[in-house]
Parts: C-alpha cells; sequence; structure tokens
C-alpha cells in the first residue's frame, strides 16, 4: 500500500456489516452523503447492502460490496484499504471497533489514521461481573489501534477517557447530523387517535418488553403503541402483544424510511433500551416537540433531557416509573414543549478534525 501525500483527508473510508435500519448505519450514511456535497471522496466497504437503507446509499460514493452479511467478512478491510489507498479510516460505532483493531494489527504503520465514533454505553450495568470486567478490559485496548474518537455529547467524551483511558486531546465532541425529511420515503399507517411511540430496532437492548407490559397500566386504556424497527426480538414480542391481550392497541409495522412525521403526530416518544449511546430518537422526538420518557440508559440521555418540560427520564427497571411517567405526559393538562433546535454543523465539524489528525500523522 502507497501511503497518500494528501495533507488532508480527501479520500475516506468507512465500513459496515449491513443495511438493516441501526442508527449507527443511518447516520454513517447521512455522515457520508455530507462529506461528499463538501467535495470529498468516500469509499464505504458494505459487507451486504440488504436492508431498508440501502435506498439511502448515496449515489456518488465508491461502494465496496463484499457480499457477505457476516461480521467476519469485514475482518478483511485491511486489503481493501491496501488497495484503494484512504486518507483516513472511519469506523462508525462499538460494534464495528474490532474491525478497526484488526485492521490497525495487519497495516501496522502503514495503516491511514482510524477515527471511531462512541456509539454505545461504555458502562453497562446490565452485563454479569464477569462480562462488565472483559468488556472493561477491551475498552482499554483501544487507545492502541485508534487515532483518535468521537463522542456526541459532552458526558459521552468524559466516558471515553475514564474508561477506555483515551488522552482527552484524543477525544473530540461532534454530533451527529440531525435528521431530515425523507420526500419519496413510504408514509407510515398511523393508528387512530393517541398513540405512544417506540424507534428502534427490535433487539434485545431495546427491552421493548417493558413498553408493552406498561401500555394495559396506562389509565388512557384507549392509548395505542406504534412500535417502528425491526429485528431478531420481533416473535417474542408479538407473543407478549397477544399474551396480553394488546393486538387492537399495537401495531409494528417494521422500519420506517422515515419515522419523523410519525414521530411528531405521536402523544410521547418512548425509549426502554437497557443501554445506548446518544439516542437519536430522543432528539429528532424534541426538534419536532414530542415528550419523551426514556430509561437513564446512558449518561447522554440527561444531556438530551435536561429540562423537565421536555420529558421524564426513569431508572432502567422502575416499571412503576415508567407508568407514571406515561401517565404524566399522557394526562389532559400535560403540555407538550417546544420543539428544541439544534446548533452547528457536525459535517464540516468532522472534515475539520479528520483534516487535522490527517495533516499530523507521521510522515
Amino acid at each position: 500500500m502507497h501511503r497518500t501525500q494528501n495533507e488532508s483527508a480527501q479520500h475516506i473510508l468507512t465500513y459496515a456489516q449491513r443495511l438493516q435500519g441501526g442508527g449507527v448505519e443511518r447516520a454513517m450514511l447521512r455522515m457520508a452523503a455530507g462529506w461528499l456535497r463538501e467535495g470529498r471522496r468516500v469509499t464505504l466497504v458494505l459487507g451486504s447492502r440488504e436492508g431498508p437503507l440501502a435506498s439511502e446509499i448515496p449515489s456518488e460514493i465508491n461502494l465496496i460490496e463484499l457480499n457477505d452479511a457476516r461480521y467476519s467478512a469485514l475482518l478483511g478491510l485491511a486489503s481493501h484499504v491496501r488497495d484503494v489507498c484512504p486518507d483516513l479510516i472511519f469506523c462508525a460505532g462499538n460494534h464495528y471497533s474490532g474491525i478497526a483493531a484488526a485492521t490497525r494489527l495487519r497495516l501496522g504503520r502503514r495503516s491511514p489514521p482510524i477515527v471511531a465514533k462512541v456509539s454505545n454505553a461504555l458502562v453497562r450495568p446490565e452485563l454479569s461481573p464477569g462480562a462488565a470486567w472483559r468488556y472493561r478490559r477491551w475498552l482499554r485496548l483501544h487507545p492502541r489501534f485508534l487515532d483518535h474518537v468521537v463522542a456526541m455529547t459532552p458526558a459521552m467524551a468524559a466516558e471515553a477517557v475514564a474508561e477506555m483511558r483515551m488522552p482527552p486531546d484524543r477525544v473530540s465532541v461532534i454530533a451527529n447530523p440531525p435528521a431530515s425529511a425523507i420526500a419519496d420515503a413510504a408514509p407510515v399507517p398511523l393508528p387512530e387517535g393517541r398513540y405512544l411511540i417506540g424507534v428502534g430496532r427490535l433487539e434485545p437492548q431495546k427491552r421493548w418488553d417493558r413498553l408493552l407490559a406498561a401500555l394495559p397500566r396506562l389509565a388512557d386504556r384507549q392509548v395505542k403503541l406504534l412500535l417502528l424497527g425491526e429485528g431478531s426480538a420481533r416473535a417474542q414480542l408479538e407473543a407478549q402483544v397477544a399474551a396480553l391481550g394488546l393486538s387492537d392497541r399495537v401495531a409494528m409495522p417494521g422500519h420506517a424510511g422515515d419515522p419523523l412525521p410519525a414521530i411528531k403526530g405521536a402523544a410521547v416518544a418512548v425509549l426502554t433500551s437497557d443501554y445506548e449511546g446518544v439516542p437519536g430518537v430522543l432528539r429528532e422526538a424534541l426538534s419536532v416537540g414530542t415528550p419523551v420518557v426514556s430509561t437513564e440508559s446512558s449518561v447522554a440521555v440527561r444531556e438530551i433531557v435536561h429540562d423537565p418540560a421536555l420529558g421524564t427520564v426513569i431508572d432502567r427497571e422502575d416499571a412503576d416509573g415508567l407508568v407514571a411517567a406515561l401517565d404524566h405526559w399522557l394526562a389532559p393538562d400535560s403540555v407538550r414543549p417546544a420543539p428544541v433546535t439544534t446548533s452547528g454543523d457536525p459535517i464540516a465539524e468532522y472534515l475539520a478534525l479528520f483534516d487535522r489528525i490527517v495533516s499530523q500523522r507521521p510522515q
């Protein structure tokens, strides 16, 4: 591999396993589109383009598709880096940091700088003591193979310094680009009357079973639930819906190309996860004036829901607290928050960071 002589990140390589609708991959595609608009070259190494996010792949991107959706397929990323010679590698989230480690190990000093985004909590109280110990040990290896880490909030940056032992000067705070309306997305069929909304993958991490268990306990016995997403827990959740007799109150139509209109129409947006990074759905809900109820699944949650007028944050295992919070926001006299606007230009901030890192690499 010939190292590029660019003094800025003119060519960025990123990678993903598949495009099944996760927030990490959606944010990555949104950022790639922004980098392309700014005149940068972007290569995406993708295990498989199958999935609902395939329509969001920018047409100008240099796509290398492996036709293999297994995580292990990405372990060969180093060979693609050698072929295309990017100026910088971007790791879009925690799930992919093992690939970054393998790539650095194979390329050694010939590796371009690697920048990784923290997409999930680095403190995981739901893990067993043994698993938590192994997770901490893994995190503390990250400074060896990552040149820089991007956190989406100051609290997440502090967590990266504490848990990864990343030097503070190798950690930056940059938010994800805000969601925007997608003009050609199929409309989401909305329930009649008032409804709660949950947006996220149907995976164990999200703990949608907590929300389903709360639904029959609410004071409003007519409010419905719209759960947007797809994943391995669908059958389990459908069985729970049937067991609770909620088939007429719960809709799970799958992935939504553009969930913003449905979020805007909801009475409350709910997140019941065990762990998160910086939940984009909370910011999306508040951007359209929908109050939120969330478990304290990340240090970033209270940074987003920083005022009681915006929503309610509860302990992960507080089932009664979840019901009380939902009843509060469903009460006739509850006041919806004013839409929360965001500032800054994440695309430009990322590119400025990338350029600085590339310009400072040893020659």
